[in-house]
């Protein structure tokens, strides 16, 4: 089987960061635009989670900063631990076939590499257009299998980064912090050049958003996993011809 990873990294392309400052921004935005008027009518007074974080948003005067991992926050919290092993188990049997379809197309290049020598030019030939086939429909289908993972990555990953938003922007203002700072990327990729633990919020964050959305930690021994590309396969030995034979020396008169 084709090895998962259990870090708390996306793979490339992803839930691309992009995607996540633009989400995470919209989602503070409509925060912002959530702050109820005092004549709203009593019926709006139900206790709402964007509502609750406007306003603790527009009463902050923090002045502490602060770091999260909003990927890792994503991926160790009950619920993004849970349907990220979920997704994994899905693409199981797909990755499996990609893996087979590899290791086929890698033994009919070892077989090229070793017998070309010995075979007539329309066997080698043969060969060599059944290896090409082969491959190109292997590369479109591992494109096709990586966009379909990574959609489906970037769903789950958005509909918790939308949920936790409004709670990372209450826990800064109930606790005197003027600037939250990802740390989903490494200095220079990311903006953090340094940071000590002391100021990271991720563990709070992923403790609050698990009680939030009532998700039962997924059972002992299981991890938070995620698809990866199928191992590519080795580039072909090329082809080569075999040598004609020299025109014989024709002989003196």
């Amino acid at each position: 089987m084709i090895g998962m990873l259990t870090t708390s990294k996306f793979v490339t392309g992803k839930f691309a960061r992009v995607t996540v400052a633009v989400v995470f921004g919209l989602s503070l935005f409509a925060l912002a635009q959530a702050n109820p008027a005092a004549d709203a009518p009593a019926a709006a007074t139900t206790p709402n989670a964007p509502s609750a974080a406007a306003a603790a948003a527009a009463k902050a005067t923090g002045t502490k900063v602060g770091t999260i991992n909003i990927e890792q926050a994503i991926f160790a919290s009950n619920e993004g631990r849970r349907d990220f092993e979920a997704l994994s188990k899905k693409f199981e049997p797909k990755q499996n076939d990609l893996k087979g379809k590899a290791d086929e197309i890698d033994s009919l290049k070892k077989q090229l590499s070793t017998q070309q020598d010995k075979l007539n030019d329309e066997a080698r030939d043969k060969l060599v257009k059944e290896i090409e086939t082969k491959q190109k429909s292997f590369d479109r289908a591992q494109q096709d299998f990586q966009e379909d993972v990574q959609n489906q990555q970037g769903e789950i990953g958005n509909r918790i980064l939308s949920k936790m938003a409004p709670l990372i922007v209450t826990y800064a203002s109930e606790n005197g912090y003027g600037v939250i700072l990802d740390t989903s990327q490494q200095w220079p990729r990311g903006p953090v050049l340094w940071y000590g633990p002391a100021m990271d919020i991720t563990q709070p964050i992923v403790e609050a958003y698990n009680v939030q959305s009532g998700v039962a930690a997924p059972a002992a021994g299981s991890t938070a996993s995620k698809p990866v590309k199928p191992a590519a396969t080795k580039p072909a030995a090329p082809a080569t011809s075999k040598p004609a034979a020299p025109a014989s020396t024709p002989p003196k008169q």
